[in-house]
């Protein structure tokens, strides 16, 4: 508030108490704190200015001179290196020169004009769509993706489908190779009735590319771009299977967002699998995980079903009978209180 509002302020409550108000209630009138007023009047008594100071004042922690002369020295030097004012900060106690908190130097530097480099943001990429002959069923589109077990000292493959959300099949494994892919897409595609009866595959066991059959490609593969999903013999499994293949933006894990969420589920819901130290004990116990993931547990993702009623084609009438319930229950709530709670008197 400048000097003379208050002036004036001081004034009005003067002339106010003079009137008969006391001076609490002349306070309360113009809604002003008895203790600013107070502190208004002692420095008017004493002739100091009623302006308002410098926020904060001159407080005893303030940087000095030498050490702002400093700071901007680290800049000049090391600016185009650290690009951040809390690498600066860090730089200065680094090379024993200054020693002052990361919002100092952030102060110091914008009081002083100066900015630090910025390194350009790459250009936003659009997400690739999946092709247009996917249906959103299931045993149409897999994700596939690998995490790790430190204690057992094991990788393992997991491979789920992401419309049912059926966790298919797994690999524990030392070495994260094509090969390894190779093995648990074949176990995976003969488990889900894939692996033959989907493709007219010769006796070698390869499919004949001249003949047209209209079921190819089976599905489609989505997954990261690990070196394991994308060498070229991960690729020559996939074309002889009739498999296509999809892969995420690089550095953008949400475009295999549902597969990168199996892993956290597995590992919170289940944490004693983090714990295991022998591969076998670890291959048994996810098993029966697996087994107890797929049709025990109820996924909020497809409606609060598990994967395996979506997976066999019974989630639509799980959530059918449960809209129907719901219904039938409130029926039969508005009927029972109809019946057994009288209106009040008007």
């Amino acid at each position: 508030m400048p000097a003379d509002d208050k002036h004036a302020v001081l004034e009005l409550i003067d002339d106010a108490v003079a009137s008969g108000f006391t001076f609490k209630r002349a306070c309360a009138v113009l809604d002003i704190g008895t203790g600013r007023v107070r502190r208004w009047r002692r420095r008017r008594c004493t002739g100091a200015d009623l302006a308002d100071g410098r926020p904060g004042g001159n407080p005893v922690h303030g940087l000095l001179d030498w050490e702002v002369a400093e700071i901007l020295a680290v800049y000049d030097e090391f600016g185009d290196i650290d690009r951040s004012h809390r690498k600066l900060a860090h730089r200065g106690s680094y090379e024993r020169r200054v020693w002052v908190s990361e919002s100092s130097v952030f102060r110091a530097l914008a009081a002083n004009g100066k900015v630090l480099p910025q390194r350009p943001r790459p250009a936003p990429t659009a997400k690739r769509p999946w092709p247009d002959w996917v249906d959103l069923r299931p045993r149409q589109v897999w994700g596939y993706d690998v995490t790790h077990f430190p204690r057992a000292n094991r990788a393992v493959i997991a491979i789920i489908d992401l419309v049912s959300r059926k966790w298919i099949d797994h690999l524990v494994t030392v070495e994260e190779t094509s090969t390894e892919v190779a093995a648990v897409f074949t176990r995976a595609l003969d488990r889900e009735g894939l692996l033959v009866a989907g493709l007219a595959i010769t006796a070698d066991g390869t499919v004949p590319i001249g003949v047209d059959d209209p079921r190819r490609p089976i599905l489609l593969a989505v997954s990261d771009n690990g070196p394991q999903m994308t060498s070229g013999s991960t690729r020559e499994f996939m074309a002889m299977h009739a498999i296509a293949v999809h892969f995420g933006r690089p550095g953008t894990p949400t475009d295999q967002a549902p597969i990168e969420s199996f892993f956290g589920h597995i590992k919170t819901e289940w944490p004693h699998l983090t714990i295991i130290a022998d591969p076998r004990d670890l291959d048994a116990e996810l098993e029966r995980v697996r087994t107890e993931y797929n049709t025990v547990r109820l996924h909020a993702g497809i409606g609060y079903v598990t994967p395996d009623d979506e997976h066999e084609g019974r989630g639509p009438g799980i959530r059918q009978a449960r809209r129907d319930g719901l219904r039938w229950a409130r029926r039969r709530r508005i009927a029972y209180h109809r019946k057994h709670h009288k209106k009040p008197p008007s």
